[in-house]
Parts: structure tokens; sequence; C-alpha cells
């Protein structure tokens, strides 16, 4: 992971969001909401500018950062985006509502593991990005996965679990448990048969797969 006055210089010199964006970014540090960190998600954006995908899943609305950050940056993009806490799922509406992006942007409200039926229906999709429980990463990139176009790219976020994943003992029982989950779905991704996968080491750690 890069230092931290590195990371602080990168994101310091990364544009403005526009103010709804701004709003959501304090709204999530006052009240722990995680959202992708700053340099993670200018990376993946970039990367989906280069791809240009036309359907986009996300397996872990929040509040709708993610989602809004690649419609403003995708306009031609329809995004399908899964959540499935009451409360999170509301205020991504309210903010989707606000943004005016409520035509291309679809919420499914439910357990990713419970509502693959609803997500099929759109599907096929060129870039699915994974930003959920990440105790459950290798079984959404599993079932999903199923629904990734011929030249699609998977995206999974906080994949270095801030640097957590080389840190030889860990005492917090839970984190440890944890931290042991996401090593081993980074390594059964790294060695699947049907996908080229690179880690970069921005935001939390953004592993980026490509079908072979």
């Amino acid at each position: 992971m890069m230092n931290d006055k590195l990371h602080a210089y990168i994101e310091e010199i990364i544009p403005e969001r526009p103010e709804l964006l701004s709003k959501m970014e304090h709204f999530a540090k006052e009240h722990n909401v995680p959202i992708m960190e700053l340099a993670g998600i200018e990376a993946m954006l970039q990367l989906l500018r280069i791809q240009k995908p036309k359907m986009i899943l996300e397996v872990g609305t929040a509040i709708g950062y993610s989602a809004l950050r690649m419609a403003y940056a995708l306009p031609e993009s329809k995004i399908v985006t899964i959540e499935r806490d009451a409360e999170r799922y509301q205020l991504a509406e309210q903010y989707i509502n606000e943004s005016c992006k409520n035509g291309q942007i679809l919420i499914i409200k439910g357990d990713a593991l419970e509502v693959e039926e609803d997500v099929k229906k759109h599907g096929l999709y060129d870039a699915i990005f994974i930003d959920a429980a990440k105790g459950q990463y290798q079984r959404f990139f599993e079932m999903y996965s199923r629904y990734l176009a011929k030249d699609g790219m998977i995206i999974t976020d906080n994949v270095l679990f801030k640097g957590l994943v080389c840190e030889p003992e860990i005492e917090n029982k839970r984190i440890r448990n944890l931290v042991k989950k996401i090593d081993g779905f980074n390594k059964w991704l790294m060695s699947h048969p049907e996908y080229y996968t690179v880690i970069l080491p921005v935001g939390d750690g953004v592993a980026i797969s490509k079908k072979r």
C-alpha cells in the first residue's frame, strides 16, 4: 500500500466532485458508511471509461455513491445495483432521485445471494463491481460471473483490507477471520483458470479480473 503522504497527495489533486457527490462523501464519513476510497474509485472509473460498458452490475449499493459516480462518468451506461439494508436502500433511492439519474440506475432491494433471478433479467453485464460483505466475495463472484459478457470485466474492492492481508498476526478474532477469508478469495481469484486478474494497490486494494 502507498504511504499516507503519497495517498493524501493523490486525493488532494483529484478534481472536485459535483455538489451532490461531495454531500454524500461527507455523509458517509460522518455516519461511518463504507464507500469506495477516492483513489480507488478514480482508477475504476478510468478503466470503465476505456471499456465503455453498456450494462454494469454493482453488488453492494450502500447509499448509492459508487453507482452515481459510474452514472456521472458513463452517461450512456445502465447500472443495476443491489442493496439489502433497508435504511441504506432508502438513502440511495433519495440520492439517485435527487441526481435525476433514476432512469439510468436500477436498485434491487435484497440480499445479493438471494436476488439472482431479478439480476439475471437485466444481464448480460459488461462490467460487474463487487463491494459488499467481504466474507462472501467468492460466492458473489461465482454467482454473478455467469452473467458476465464475453469481453467483460469484474472489479472487486477492498481486497487488501487496509493492508491487513499481509499482517502475520491479528489479535482481534473477528478481523482475523475476515482477513483470512479475503486472503483466501485473493488466492482463489489469482489462480482462477477462467480469468486473468491483477490487484492494484490503490484505495483499499482493487482486483481487476478479465475473462481469459
